[in-house]
């Protein structure tokens, strides 16, 4: 798989708002597997509020270009709550979001829960 990425990032006071892009197409291997040709896109809407705490959204937007055109992309919609805090010297975030899939394939899923618990390790 080879592909262009590319993302932009605006940090300002206690926002952080950005955007990640990506598209993907099979190069060489098996002529015989099925050609490849997805995107990704995951705007990102960070608000950080005093004690650790921030709203947060960052849905992940996929195209299949290979796809009928009805059953191309997902779309979800939500956001969630998360916090980074420590327990004891080690930092932690951790997170809880939710994102409605109001536009997606055949047979895939209605809704996503998503909850992250990611170790901290901040340079200097």
């Amino acid at each position: 798989m080879l592909g262009p990425t590319g993302v932009a990032v605006v940090d300002s006071g206690h926002w952080l708002i950005g955007a990640l892009i990506n598209n993907q197409w099979s190069v060489g291997g098996d002529p015989n597997r099925n050609f490849v040709n997805t995107f990704l896109a995951q705007p990102f809407i960070n608000y950080n509020f005093p004690g650790g705490w921030y709203l947060d959204t960052a849905p992940i937007f996929t195209a299949n270009w290979t796809a009928p055109p009805d059953q191309q992309w997902t779309v979800p919609l939500g956001g969630g709550i998360g916090r980074v805090f420590k327990i004891g010297d080690q930092a932690v975030n951790a997170k809880l979001t939710f994102y409605d899939n109001i536009v997606r394939p055949a047979g895939t899923a209605d809704w996503q829960v998503q909850f992250e618990f990611t170790f901290l390790f901040p340079t200097k």
